[in-house]
């Protein structure tokens, strides 16, 4: 019997931030629903996309709350478009940020945004809706 592949998850923090309590709580979840999770701390856009490529992951989980999240996640969707992963990759973010930033950072590219106190299952769901596993 094949064993069916897990998806693999990359979260990082822009490189500014200095709570980590969050995504240290989201990569718990995930990985309590099967997913394989690899942590990288505080990054740079092209740290991230360098990870993601260099780790074959599926998606990438951005935690913010000290501003930017525009600024730096234009810079990460770029970066992942010189790349040519922009498209391959599946792009998130959550944390703390004006609820009129949602709209934007969904136009630059993140497929999903999630605000402080979104459920494990509001998290696995979106993205098991988002990666086909084959």
């Amino acid at each position: 019997m094949a064993k069916e592949k897990k998806i693999k998850v990359l979260l990082a923090q822009f490189s500014l931030e200095t709570h980590s309590r969050g995504i240290i709580t989201v990569a718990s979840m995930l990985r309590d629903e099967g997913f394989e999770v690899i942590y990288i701390g505080n990054s740079t856009p092209e740290q991230i996309i360098t990870a993601s490529i260099q780790e074959d992951v599926d998606v990438v989980g951005i935690s913010t709350l000290c501003g930017g999240e525009l600024v730096l996640g234009r810079d990460l969707l770029q970066i992942a478009k010189e790349n040519e992963v922009q498209d391959k990759l599946v792009f998130l973010m959550g944390g703390i940020f004006p609820p009129e930033d949602i709209p934007k950072l969904k136009e630059i590219g993140f497929k999903g945004i999630f605000s402080p106190g979104a459920s494990q299952q509001e998290i696995s769901s979106l993205i098991k809706e988002l990666v086909p596993v084959s």
